[in-house]
């Protein structure tokens, strides 16, 4: 009887707890206003969502690529633990992030706040996916087919909205993400997307770069390379690895 009792307080302790959750995730989540918008910007805006699919990376080179998704892979496991749906994710996000001009580290840190990187989250007002999106932007630079789910969807269409905000606020990143999540000039959104990335996604490429490199030569090896051809050629491999 007392063990039943425990595990009706238990089931009732969790249901609550997650309860809290959801509610407190609803507040942070996109309510983009709708706001009639220019022909010339309507089409330059549907142009942007109607491209190619991403490549596997937007990185100049695989290096700072390889550096890159391992960091951020390491950090994002406990959101997304499945190893190739990670990698996936991060390819996307970078490159999507990089196309807009937008640091990919905003945009992790602006997912994290908006659906927690949840797929299939939906806010109360509607917004739907990773970026929370509202659907009214299917209908004005979409097509009507376009799922707010799908990964790649989600992400292209949340970068493009973020960058036409930018574009709107002159650069003004704050009064940017007001607009992104439908609380123009409060400060409550945009500080807790700048908390995110200072506290979970910033990420220096100088520091990856130094921590990753190669010890360097010592005198023995610098005479073995000159000494024999092959040795010099597997030592440059090594530098450029």
């Amino acid at each position: 009887m007392l063990t039943c009792i425990g595990i009706g307080i238990r089931l009732r302790f969790l249901l609550v707890a997650s309860i809290g959750v959801g509610i407190a995730q609803e507040c942070l989540a996109g309510n983009q206003i709708y706001e009639p918008l220019a022909a010339s910007v309507q089409a330059g805006l549907r142009a942007s969502i109607a491209d190619q699919p991403a490549p596997n990376h937007g990185f100049s080179n695989s290096v700072m690529a390889a550096n890159w998704l391992t960091e951020m892979s390491r950090r994002l496991e406990r959101r997304i633990p499945g190893f190739e749906s990670r990698l996936a994710f991060l390819r996307t996000a970078h490159y999507e992030a990089t196309r807009a001009g937008l640091d990919p580290q905003l945009l992790l840190a602006i997912i994290q706040v908006e659906s927690n990187f949840r797929k299939y989250a939906i806010s109360s007002a509607g917004a739907r996916g990773y970026m929370q999106v509202m659907p009214f932007w299917i209908g004005l630079i979409g097509r009507k087919n376009d799922n707010l789910f799908n990964l790649r969807t989600s992400l292209r269409y949340g970068c493009v909205i973020l960058r036409h905000y930018l574009d709107t606020e002159k650069g003004d990143q704050f009064r940017a993400l007001g607009r992104y999540n439908g609380s123009l000039g409060k400060p409550e959104y945009p500080n807790m997307v700048m908390a995110a990335l200072r506290t979970g996604w910033h990420y220096d490429h100088n520091i990856a770069a130094t921590n990753a490199a190669p010890p360097a030569a010592t005198d023995n090896t610098a005479s073995n390379a000159e000494t024999s051809p092959m040795t010099a050629t597997s030592a440059t491999r090594k530098t450029q690895r």
